[in-house]
């Protein structure tokens, strides 16, 4: 009876004792440990697998290496690569069908370049420490993959959807193409270039590729190199010029004027060698005669630099005959050394050169781009009015295109006449100049007329600063709305919100899991701490009074009955522990499936939210269209 219920007799927790029987039918008795961190790490997999959208892990008749080798299986088919296993393989497998399959599954991982190694047997074993990361890498590169090939797999859809049929919206297309086709040719056929000049045959050829292209831009009619000033830079070139004829001796010409004049002597230049396009041919203009004098020119020097070398060439073969090798060898040196440093010179000029025409043809490949893409905006515009103007009423049309090209006109003329100021006002600035400089002192009337137009001055310039003070007022007011109206939060920083929010939802729930997990661990040790107390000290008052109690027979009967008591009463806490386990475990059992239900739920909670905002936003088209027609 001591032996059976022995106080020292003790099952190791965390463990269970299968019962298995050998080749002779005898009972095998064989230890099995369950690891809690393994059991984790299979709950993670299949919650990844379940957020990757792998479904089958739900199936709770399936054993954990089904799930976990479907899983596998899954995400490397999404991933697009080959394996030999079909999706739905057979359940309950042989052990060679299951080496076969992770045989198969670690082949694979290497060709997706996955960086963490995994052998069969950690598979077959269930080694679910070493299969999380590989798990976890796989579900990645397979969302990865998804949204990847998303806009592809729409793009192929549309295709094979518009091989055999055709949306309201592209016969509308069809029928207007042709009509915009002959619209945009006439355009391209009344704007196109048209040529006013030709460079003449026997002009020189233009080396530098800037002069050739400026050229070829004059031949057109374009004139190029000038800044159009703003409407203030020539209120205030007309100050500073009435200012000028005020005090001549401050009269200075600006950087602007020295560059533009360099420009018009460089048109000029250019120009010289062109002739108009109607007279042309059977005439000989001045600046023909003058090339021809320079080309003879350039012969008669041509000849010269020959004469000298040649006479160069002779007086060395006479100072050879006349000096020693060892003085020809050093002229020789010394001619060389110079033509080095020619040659070196006329090389860093090259690279110069070079670098100068790289940059150039740099910029100039940067304006066709922006040149292109300026095209393609007045194409879009083109067509855009084009609609329109197939909507809108031909008389209201005809009306606005003869109010444009009056416009146009009126533009035209505008400039011309500013133009015509311009260079009157030039002119009679110098002719008062002149009459000042003749005159030597102003009359009456000049000081007059020059007091009239400084208070004038004063007035518009005071004018001037109060619309300023004004337009600054009204920008700070402007600001003041931006930023209130950049305080309110779009529906896209409220997503953005709504997903940081989750993420520190998550964060906080993994923290206070973790913690309730330390407690339930202390708890746990502080419980077995209490029980093995008591046990010491159960058996160090067994020790101290067992020989006391074997001194004779009664005190050893009452030492006995002391014994089953503590035996007893261990029995029955014992028991209370086990149906206390028991409760917990059932308890925990619900709770699984009431959080299988929240899951399902939740699912169909996401389901529904991604439903309901691909309704709004086919709501908003709708709207929008109707409010189109509405305002057409």
């Amino acid at each position: 009876m001591a032996a059976s219920s022995s106080v020292f007799h003790r099952v190791r927790t965390g463990s269970k004792i299968g019962a298995q029987y050998d080749q002779d039918g005898n009972l095998m008795q064989v230890e099995t440990r369950e690891d809690e961190e393994q059991s984790v790490k299979l709950s993670e997999i299949l919650e990844l697998l379940l957020a990757a959208g792998y479904f089958r892990a739900r199936i709770k008749g399936l054993s954990p290496f089904d799930k976990v080798v479907g899983g596998m299986t899954w995400c490397i088919t999404t991933c697009n690569f080959d394996i030999d296993v079909d999706l739905l393989f057979q359940e309950n497998s042989t052990i060679g069908q299951k080496i076969s399959l992770t045989e198969k599954i670690v082949s694979v991982l290497p060709k997706m370049k996955c960086p963490h190694r995994l052998e069969p047997h950690q598979i077959q074993g269930l080694d679910f420490i070493h299969i999380f990361p590989v798990i976890q890498w796989l579900v990645k590169r397979a969302i990865e993959t998804r949204e990847e090939m998303g806009d592809y797999v729409r793009a192929y859809s549309i295709s094979q959807f518009q091989k055999t049929h055709s949306l309201p919206e592209d016969e509308e297309f069809l029928q207007r193409k042709d009509k915009a086709v002959r619209a945009v040719l006439d355009v391209l056929e009344v704007y196109k270039p048209q040529r006013k000049y030709r460079r003449q045959r026997d002009a020189g050829e233009l080396l530098e590729e800037e002069s050739r292209v400026h050229s070829t831009l004059l031949e057109y009619g374009r004139r190029y190199g000038f800044s159009k000033q703003s409407k203030q830079d020539k209120v205030e070139d007309r100050k500073t010029s009435l200012s000028q004829a005020a005090a001549p001796e401050m009269m200075e010409v600006s950087e602007e004027d020295d560059l533009q004049a360099a420009e018009e002597m460089r048109i000029k230049s250019l120009m010289t060698s062109m002739a108009a396009m109607a007279n042309e041919e059977g005439k000989l203009t001045a600046s023909a005669v003058g090339q021809i004098v320079g080309l003879q020119s350039e012969e008669i020097k041509q000849i010269a630099s020959e004469y000298a070398e040649k006479q160069s060439e002779l007086s060395s073969e006479e100072r050879s005959e006349r000096y020693g090798p060892l003085q020809q060898h050093r002229r020789a040196l010394a001619s060389l050394n110079k033509h080095i440093q020619q040659k070196t010179k006329e090389l860093e000029e090259l690279r110069a050169k070079h670098a100068e025409v790289k940059t150039g043809s740099d910029e100039a490949k940067r304006k066709l781009t922006e040149a292109t893409e300026h095209s393609e905006r007045l194409e879009k515009e083109l067509k855009s009015l084009e609609e329109m103007e197939e909507q809108a009423d031909s008389s209201v049309l005809e009306k606005l295109r003869a109010l444009v090209t009056m416009n146009e006109n009126l533009k035209q003329q505008e400039q011309e006449f500013r133009t015509h100021c311009r260079e009157e006002m030039s002119r009679l600035q110098q002719n008062i100049e002149e009459l000042k400089m003749a005159s030597g002192q102003d009359t009456e009337e000049e000081l007059e007329r020059k007091q009239l137009i400084d208070k004038q001055y004063d007035t518009d310039r005071e004018k001037l600063q109060r619309i300023r003070l004004l337009m600054a007022r009204r920008n700070r007011e402007i600001a003041i709305l931006q930023r209130k109206i950049d305080e309110v939060p779009s529906r896209a920083e409220l997503t953005q919100y709504q997903k940081r929010f989750i993420e520190l939802y998550s964060q906080v729930s993994a923290t206070h899991k973790e913690t309730k997990q330390f407690f339930t661990l202390y708890n746990t040790l502080d419980d077995k701490k209490v029980y093995l107390e008591k046990e010491v000290n159960l058996l160090n008052s067994i020790h101290d009074n067992f020989q006391q109690a074997m001194s004779s027979s009664a005190a050893k009967e009452q030492f006995l009955r002391q014994m089953e008591q503590i035996v007893e009463g261990i029995k029955q806490s014992r028991i209370k522990m086990e149906k206390k386990k028991q409760e917990n475990k059932m308890r925990r059992d619900q709770l699984n499936d009431e959080y299988l239900e929240l899951l399902d739920k939740q699912r169909l909670y996401f389901k529904t939210v991604k439903d309901f905002k691909e309704e709004c936003r086919k709501n908003e088209m709708l709207l929008s269209k109707l409010r189109a027609k509405g305002a057409s």
